[in-house]
């Protein structure tokens, strides 16, 4: 019986679109046979109602166009249903060849004057790209770890998190705070299709892998090779990172590495908790083993071993920094907290700035505030979970200072008359979005 005809059969009884019920064949069969190589994905890559699900996941992330400047609105113009069937067509026929990347630069969140490079594929090319992740997605999460969170269905950051505040007040308060350097810019190819042809036996899907893999980047007129890396910033770079990163996962889980201390990934963040300071070293040599194999290899400064105990040290992990803090009701008990980074911090004013300055003084303050009040439920929706009390209140100090600056310009007044005229009861009543009293308790999250 075929994956299809299962498909439809799973959707007739369980109710579920044909997209969902092909996913739950596809993971159902991978799981129940780990050593299964699936011949025969390709075909459902082009399948109209795959292809129309990858068009809505990216439509709805919009993003720019790539080196065709074919932009999403002039798909939508000229019909979508047309670009659908031509690009279904050309997959078919074997006419389908991706484009190069277009590269830029964009800035770094929280570090002013720095930038990290991106690659913006073809919208025909990121749809391709979400068709092969939403059929390739299943089988290889049938194989993913525990230890890892990133980018995987009913798994998120704070689960990540709460592993993490939970292992340490068990004990295991030394940590390896581990970086991998630039990689999604450096994971070898070889060594990724190794992983991928694992279960995937499907000549033309590794086809179409290897295609975007090597598409090459176009950059200043000129098109460059690409040698090593994954099309970062396209739909399918987190599901490539992952098997690739699911290499160091399956070694710390079967390799004895688990007795070193317990793996968190989110993607490429990744920390070791570990009961000694010999652990962490350990796992650092254990990890950098691996990871070379890979093609990767650990940031040799930003990597680095961090005690915890009484408050010791401290390291930032998924925008937030982690410290031990005694409690105010047991005396001589300390226990892990969490609040926004440095960087985090960094990044939520510049936002804030960006969005009040004086500039925008002959706006109305209406504007300013609907085109605020998203930035800010979006930060504050993330690091609510934690101890953030003390981090809100500064973020909503700053806001007032802002919008009380931009007010004293607009008024032709001198100074900020935040404290003044200007003031936090000022502020509410313009509707913005305040971070006081949003806190949330961490075991929201509890690890599973």
């Amino acid at each position: 019986m075929s994956a299809d005809s299962m498909a439809r059969s799973v959707s007739r009884t369980v109710g579920v679109d044909r997209v969902r019920a092909l996913q739950r064949v596809l993971y159902r069969c991978a799981k129940q046979d780990q050593g299964r190589r699936f011949h025969a994905l390709f075909d459902k890559v082009a399948r109209s109602d795959v292809l129309e699900r990858a068009w809505r996941e990216v439509r709805a992330n919009r993003g720019a166009p790539g080196v065709d400047g074919v932009s999403i609105d002039a798909i939508e113009g000229s019909g979508v249903g047309d670009f659908l069937d031509e690009l279904a067509n050309r997959l078919r026929a074997g006419r389908y060849r991706p484009r190069p990347l277009r590269r830029v630069h964009i800035p770094k969140p929280g570090r002013p004057g720095q930038s990290r490079p991106l690659g913006i594929p073809c919208v025909a090319d990121r749809v391709v790209m979400a068709a092969a992740r939403i059929v390739l997605q299943p089988i290889f999460e049938a194989d993913f770890h525990p230890t890892s969170y990133g980018f995987r269905l009913q798994r998120s950051a704070h689960h990540a998190l709460e592993t993490v505040r939970t292992t340490v007040n068990w004990g295991r308060t030394w940590v390896l705070d581990a970086d991998i350097q630039s990689c999604f810019d450096e994971i070898d190819h070889d060594a990724l299709l190794g992983q991928i042809e694992r279960r995937v036996s499907d000549r033309r899907m590794l086809k179409l892998l290897r295609g975007w893999l090597r598409a090459g980047v176009f950059e200043g007129g000129i098109v460059s090779a690409i040698d090593a890396g994954t099309p970062q910033g396209s739909p399918i770079s987190p599901l490539l990172a992952n098997v690739a990163l699911n290499m160091l996962d399956e070694a710390w889980a079967g390799g004895g590495q688990q007795r070193l201390g317990v793996l968190v990934r989110y993607a490429d963040d990744l920390v070791v908790l570990c009961a000694s300071e010999q652990q962490a070293e350990q796992a650092r040599e254990q990890a950098a083993a691996v990871l070379g194999l890979l093609g990767l290899r650990l940031h040799p400064e930003k990597t680095r071993i961090v005690h915890l105990a009484r408050g010791a040290d401290g390291f930032d992990f998924l925008g937030f920094h982690h410290h031990m803090r005694e409690s105010w009701r047991l005396p001589g008990r300390w226990y892990l907290q969490k609040w926004p980074s440095p960087r985090a911090m960094a990044s939520i004013k510049a936002k804030i700035r960006e969005r009040t300055s004086r500039s925008l003084a002959h706006m109305p303050l209406e504007h300013t505030v609907e085109n605020l009040n998203p930035v800010l439920r979006g930060w504050g929706g993330y690091f609510r979970y934690g101890n953030s009390g003390q981090k809100f209140d500064t973020i909503d100090s700053y806001v007032n200072q802002r919008l009380a600056m931009l007010a004293s310009t607009k008024h032709g007044l001198r100074g900020w008359n935040w404290t003044t005229q200007f003031d936090n009861e000022w502020v509410t009543s313009l509707g913005v979005h305040r971070f006081s009293g949003t806190i949330k308790p961490t075991t929201a999250y509890a690890s599973r």
